[in-house]
């Protein structure tokens, strides 16, 4: 049997969507022109933190919370944003989570390249995600 690597699967989504440097996304950020959006596992924030002022969904739930047909959707979630950048831990679950949206007809969508680390280390504020 022969199936497409990850790799593979992230180098076609790289091809397909807009990537942002993380010195793109920290502009975006301070000035307010986009909507942060953290895929990683709650147990990543929960250890590291998240970016201040992003959300989190979780890359298992991102196409069913977004879909207004499905019954996991969170209007709340998606109210009022802004141009959505997804960010991983390396920029990888997000590349697949910017194609899935692409995929499903949203525009004004983009991945963080790098990823949280690169985040972080472009002086964007981590934050503590407190368990609840």
């Amino acid at each position: 049997m022969s199936i497409k690597s990850s790799q593979k699967l992230v180098e076609e989504a790289n091809e397909m969507i807009e990537t942002l440097s993380a010195s793109e996304v920290k502009k975006l950020a301070e000035k307010k022109e986009i909507t942060l959006v953290d895929v990683r596992d709650i147990r990543e924030l929960w250890r590291e933190g998240t970016i201040e002022n992003s959300i989190h969904i979780p890359r298992g739930m991102l196409e069913f919370w977004l879909d207004p047909n499905s019954t996991y959707y969170q209007e709340n979630k998606i109210k009022d944003l802004k141009k959505m950048v997804f960010f991983c831990a390396l920029g990888f679950r997000s590349a697949l989570a910017t194609k899935a949206l692409v995929d499903m007809g949203f525009k004004n969508v983009a991945n963080a390249s790098g990823g949280f680390d690169a985040l972080k280390n472009a002086g964007l504020k981590v934050v503590a995600k407190e368990k609840k």
